[in-house]
């Protein structure tokens, strides 16, 4: 198997996850987040498939990380829905640490290939792991917040949230 086999392989998987995890998030707002995620891994498995098939392709900007802050701008009881799920935050961290991986994968790819072309595609590819990583570090952030939150005076000056 190839680079681009196995990275194909990686995206499909990663589509895969985030389609389950819109599933388990019916009726919040990340649901819209995982179904776009999961969109990106769809469109990075194309890219490669059609790379690895000599085919033409388009490496377009995307906003998914723009769409991710307005999605969750003005959210009131964005605490309490998280909160219903258990163990989301371990998937999460999960999704972050494929992420992360993934980012470490194309990076290697990157720096072992000699072809201009591929390596505009991990470059690509490499920013659009690196948003994806950043979404799903706000979200772990944003449930630890919820977890470590205190309401009260005594607790003293509190960092802005």
């Amino acid at each position: 198997m190839n680079s681009f086999e196995f990275a194909i392989n990686m995206e499909l998987d990663g589509e895969k996850y985030y389609m389950e995890q819109a599933e388990i998030n019916k009726g919040n707002e990340l649901n819209a987040i995982f179904i776009r995620l999961a969109k990106d891994e769809k469109n990075h498995a194309k890219i490669f498939q059609n790379k690895l098939n000599k085919l033409s392709y388009e490496l377009k900007d995307n906003n998914t990380l723009s769409e991710f802050k307005d999605v969750f701008k003005g959210i009131g009881d964005f605490k309490n829905e998280i909160k219903k799920i258990p163990n989301q935050l371990d998937l999460y961290r999960n999704a972050l640490e494929k992420e992360k991986q993934s980012i470490e994968l194309y990076k290697k790819f990157l720096s072992e290939t000699t072809d201009d072309k591929e390596k505009k595609i991990f470059e690509y590819l490499i920013k659009e792991e690196e948003d994806h990583f950043a979404i799903l570090d706000e979200l772990v952030l944003l449930i630890n917040h919820a977890d470590e939150w205190v309401e009260s005076a005594e607790f003293g000056i509190r960092e802005e949230f």
